[in-house]
């Protein structure tokens, strides 16, 4: 089978900045890093005040070596409007919240005024600022600078509705004319307790995008999982400095959801379209840049997109799957097998956990897709014996413009077939795994002549042709029986969890619109 073109959609490609192109579809990021921070950068292609300095090829970017940002800016402090506000969890949703945002110039002093009450915001909390510098391409794109904030609130009291605004030196959130920007956000209940969840990947910047995010707000998630390719700024989504880029696109992008991930805490994970050359040799330096997220994965100084936390009786694991993607190995191998391990020992700890009933691991690339991507043979080789060992219950990805989801999966077939409103059993029937890609950026299609399939719906269940993926971005063409539910259009992904007796996860997906286009049910034991 014609493999599809990776990264796809794909965006306006820029030179390859001195790297030959044979050589530079062999490199890995990290390669191509060293190669243009030691030989090949010059001022004359990079259009920078500062592109070689402190001995990296960004000063200031990446995780390891962030420096920060200018203490002053000639904007005046009232005249700087923050923007683009989005909340994540810390290690422990119950006690500790990240706040983020960005402001469009340098400022002093950056803060957070929280309190239980709109009208009493006492606690007053020192914020940190993160500058991200882009380089320009003459004749292609500027320089940009872009300046993002973050300030962790710890020692919270679980299950309690707190009050937030955030400010700098000249703009105060509590003054009487900024009042309007205060927003609430609720921590994590001290037991277990019934709770919702969405999810979603692959959403951009785009109005589908937009409505996804009005329409999953409605369903008052505790939190949202974004199962990576976040914005698009990297138009290709190759993990190349060849690829096309524009960082402000994340100003559009953090603008269109701060309406919903200002309230709503905003779990991401990493994409192929994550991989942003310039920043880093992993290229994550933009995305430690922009998001606070748990600093509890293998890697915490260099993989923002790897972390774990657990929300009432449910265990969450982020991963990056371009760690062990064939598809797109401009990453593969990066942690040494690290965060293999780091899974493992992680799901362990939760199935060990007294009140941990259900585990949920999202990640970007799909193991078991049939859409245009269809399925990494590398997370099925790396990750899938773990998943099966630790009887983990529902696995979300993205990455395929569409939603698809699979009977419970045993062994590489069908355990157990789920159809439209059933139920599974992981500890017998094997895993379900959703593929939730349709957040925002345009949509993808099944196989010629297999037919969408869903609630209200249904055709005829059958075989379909589809294949994987293997080393050395190969494909090899499979028959599979695992899809069963199937729908082209916007959606995401809507999880209620409930403890008790008989715990459950009641498993919906909804499109655009608000209709119901699919909905099982997980239980354990049972």
């Amino acid at each position: 089978m014609t493999a599809p073109s990776r990264g796809t959609p794909p965006g306006p490609s820029v030179p390859d900045f001195g790297i030959p192109p044979q050589l530079a579809a062999r490199m890995s990021m990290a390669e191509q890093y060293e190669y243009l921070r030691t030989r090949l950068v010059s001022r004359r292609t990079l259009v920078t005040g500062g592109a070689v300095a402190g001995g990296g090829l960004l000063a200031g970017c990446a995780r390891k070596s962030a420096s920060p940002a200018p203490a002053t800016s000639a904007i005046r402090g009232a005249a700087v409007v923050p923007f683009g506000r989005h909340l994540a969890f810390g290690a422990d949703p119950r006690t500790r919240m990240r706040i983020s945002w960005q402001v469009p110039f340098a400022v002093r002093k950056p803060f957070v005024r929280v309190g239980t009450r709109p009208d009493d915001l006492g606690r007053r909390v020192a914020a940190e600022i993160r500058h991200l510098h882009t380089p320009g391409v003459q004749g292609v794109r500027p320089v940009v600078e872009q300046y993002y904030v973050h300030a962790a609130l710890d020692g919270l009291t679980p299950g309690t509705t707190y009050y937030y605004g955030v400010g700098h030196d000249g703009w105060d959130p509590a003054a009487p004319h900024h009042r309007a920007t205060i927003t609430p956000f609720r921590t994590a209940p001290a037991s277990p307790e019934k709770f919702v969840f969405t999810a979603f990947g692959d959403q951009g910047v785009s109005q589908a995008g937009k409505a996804n995010d009005n329409a999953l707000l409605k369903q008052n998630p505790a939190f949202h999982l974004h199962a990576g390719d976040i914005c698009y700024a990297d138009g290709n989504g190759s993990g190349r400095t060849s690829d096309g880029y524009d960082a402000r696109e994340w100003d559009r992008f953090l603008r269109q959801n701060d309406p919903v991930a200002r309230s709503v805490p905003w779990m991401v994970t990493t994409g192929n379209h994550d991989m942003e050359a310039w920043y880093s040799p992993d290229g994550y330096g933009g995305q430690y840049a922009r998001f606070a997220l748990p600093d509890n994965g293998f890697d915490p100084h260099g993989a923002p997109g790897v972390y774990a936390f657990t929300y009432g009786n449910v265990g969450f694991v982020a991963l990056d799957a371009n760690d062990v993607s064939y598809e797109i190995p401009a990453n593969l191998g990066y942690s040494g097998g690290r965060q293999t391990k780091w899974l493992e020992q992680r799901l362990k700890e939760l199935r060990a956990a007294p009140d941990v009933d259900f585990v949920v691991v999202f990640f970007h690339h799909c193991a078991y897709s049939t859409s245009a991507h269809a399925s990494d043979g590398g997370i099925r080789a790396a990750w899938l014996p773990l998943f099966t060992k630790y009887q983990v219950d529902l696995v979300i990805n993205g990455h395929n413009h569409v939603y698809e989801r699979t009977d419970a999966v045993r062994g590489g077939g069908v355990g157990r077939a789920v159809p439209v409103g059933g139920s599974t059993d992981p500890t017998r029937d094997g895993i379900v795994y959703v593929t939730a890609g349709g957040g925002g950026r345009d949509l993808y299609s099944f196989p010629s002549g297999v037919k969408d399939s869903y609630e209200g719906h249904v055709t005829r269940h059958g075989a379909v042709r589809s294949f994987h993926w293997t080393e050395g971005q190969h494909n090899v063409a499979e028959t599979v029986e695992w899809s069963r539910v199937r729908y082209t259009g916007f959606s995401f992904l809507k999880v209620e969890a409930e403890a008790g007796t008989t715990p459950r996860l009641k498993v919906s997906a909804l499109a655009q619109s608000g209709a119901r286009i699919d909905h099982f049910e997980i239980r354990r034991g049972g």
